[in-house]
């Protein structure tokens, strides 16, 4: 999740009153649990399980800096304790015969596709309103949290029971928010920070000579590939149906057709790649589709564009800067041309 600074939100209570309360609430007690790794790493009651992800933390927070050039800053320097499983709730939402999410705007962060609330009921009532107001909705715990830089976020217990390859992969997507965010395009953000998130950890494993982590991580990369591609093609069936004649009762019928079609294909994937889940269980709707869309997107056009930057890290952050600052209609199209020549992601080198 994304939140903004803490005097920018008090500047907006009197529009968003409640919604902000929580968050200045939510977010005040989150950092008055932290305490510096260090402190942890010393403490003689802590696990040494948990001390041991903590030391890997600092390792990747120091290949961060070295050897990706993310903000060298306090961030993901201290750990809090929150004693849930879940530091936030998101929720999305999308009209019922559209693909286009609905957005809340905001000072520090402008327009994002999703909203978080830090009690999971308080998400719930959002996600019944938005279901009255006609709308597709979708509901999901988060582990990872970021200020962009305004704050030293801490590590959370929330993140310590992902793989270690998901650990470190997060914490350079969080990193990633802070070297670049375009206030108002949810999908470029998210799309940049996955994207040098995958190149960062690649570089991590070959660094590490971890070749059979490292190709097992690009056999995930290629499934998800795949998924997608999946999520596209439903996608594309879904918004000419949207955008047809045809009354609302046979819309709806043909949506749950597709959507169901879809579901099947993506436990028929999985299964054949032999894992026993399904990535995308029924009922899927809108909201769903659309939120899957934001974090992958892009993520082509930003490997096209490493790739013509010879692979240099500061390169890409260049080039990604040069297509942010584009007008939303220029910037979309250059991402979608950069997108058609990288039809599959390339392979990362070790050179920086």
């Amino acid at each position: 999740m994304i939140i903004g600074g803490l005097a920018a939100i008090a500047g907006v209570l009197p529009l968003h009153g409640c919604y902000y309360m929580q968050a200045i609430s939510g977010h005040t007690q989150l950092m008055s649990q932290r305490r510096p790794m260090t402190e942890v790493l010393a403490d003689p009651d802590a696990s040494e399980a948990l001390k041991e992800r903590l030391r890997l933390v600092q390792d990747a927070r120091r290949f961060s800096i070295e050897e990706l050039k993310l903000p060298d800053n306090d961030s993901y320097r201290s750990y809090a304790d929150l004693g849930r499983d879940y530091v936030v709730w998101n929720v999305f939402a999308a009209p019922e015969f559209s693909l286009q999410p609905k957005e809340w705007c905001y000072i520090v962060a402008g327009c994002v596709a999703y909203r978080g609330y830090f009690h999971r009921e308080d998400a719930v009532e959002e996600a019944e309103e938005l279901r009255e107001d006609g709308f597709d909705v979708a509901m999901g715990g988060v582990s990872a949290y970021s200020t962009l830089g305004k704050f030293a976020d801490p590590v959370l217990n929330t993140m310590m029971q992902w793989s270690n390859a998901d650990l470190v992969a997060t914490l350079f997507h969080e990193l990633a928010h802070q070297e670049l965010y375009v206030k108002g395009d949810t999908q470029f953000n998210e799309s940049f920070a996955s994207a040098v998130s995958d190149i960062g950890l690649e570089r991590w494993f070959s660094r590490r000579g971890k070749l059979d982590a490292l190709e097992e991580y690009r056999d995930t990369n290629a499934l998800r590939h795949e998924l997608l591609q999946l999520v596209e093609a439903a996608k594309a069936d879904l918004g000419d149906l949207y955008a047809s004649n045809l009354d609302d009762d046979e819309k709806r019928r043909q949506k749950r057709a597709r959507l169901d079609a879809l579901s099947a294909d993506a436990a028929t994937l999985f299964a054949a790649a032999g894992l026993d889940t399904n990535p995308l269980p029924a009922p899927l709707n809108n909201a769903r589709l659309a939120s899957l869309g934001l974090y992958e997107g892009w993520v082509p056009a930003f490997r096209a564009m490493y790739v013509e930057c010879g692979e240099r890290i500061t390169c890409l952050y260049d080039r990604a800067r040069e297509v942010a600052a584009l007008p939303v209609d220029e910037r979309t199209a250059r991402l979608e041309l950069l997108s058609a020549a990288q039809e599959a992601p390339e392979r990362v080198a070790d050179s920086s």
